[in-house]
């Protein structure tokens, strides 16, 4: 998402299988790096990672900068 030259990007949770149609389960937050904004929701994310949801790589590394 965004327009050109300011990205946008939803952090969702997506069933595997279902992945190559992109349809998302929920949006549990957002970054947008041109303001460095990194929303978030916190239990929603450890709902999900407890019901056995992993974690991409670029959303790990955004947990790991500490901004919520």
């Amino acid at each position: 998402g965004g327009v050109r030259r300011k990205p946008f990007y939803q952090i969702v949770v997506i069933d595997e299988k279902q992945r190559a149609k992109g349809v998302a389960l929920e949006t549990i937050g957002y970054w947008q790096p041109s303001k460095d904004d990194i929303k978030i929701d916190a239990a929603r994310l450890k709902e999900w990672v407890a019901k056995g949801a992993k974690l991409t790589k670029a959303v790990s590394a955004l947990l790991k900068t500490g901004k919520k």
